[in-house]
């Protein structure tokens, strides 16, 4: 199971950092992605770290976010910084075994997410 946690409501400019804690699984075989949905809008790619730490972004979130791990908690976390009022969505993240970094589909669990507000 994957939990995220960390969102709220903050001002433009703001940081936040999200936290998506797993549980039931040997954690540190799998690749974690984080994605952001929108109202109205399709679930997209923000940020990706592999089993051995190196991560991706995708240029609308980079390097205002960033990606780590720590396999000892069984936790990655979302450093959001200089955030934009287009940053608004629900955050989730989601675990997988293999296969491409922003394909949805590729992904093995996914948590329930965790609601980012950037106010302008």
């Amino acid at each position: 199971q994957l939990q995220a946690s960390g969102g709220g409501l903050v001002q433009d400019g703001g940081s936040l950092r999200l936290s998506c804690a797993a549980s039931g699984g040997t954690f540190s075989w799998f690749h974690i992605g984080w994605f952001r949905q929108a109202p109205g809008k399709d679930r997209e790619f923000v940020a990706h770290i592999r089993r051995g730490g190196s991560t991706y972004y995708p240029d609308s979130v980079r390097p205002r976010f960033t990606t780590t791990r720590n396999d000892a908690k069984n936790t990655v976390y979302l450093q959001m910084n200089s955030l934009k009022p287009e940053d608004t969505a629900v955050y989730y993240c989601a675990a997988q075994r293999s296969g491409s970094a922003t394909r949805l589909v590729d992904y093995d669990y996914w948590g329930k997410g965790t609601l980012v507000t950037v106010s302008s």
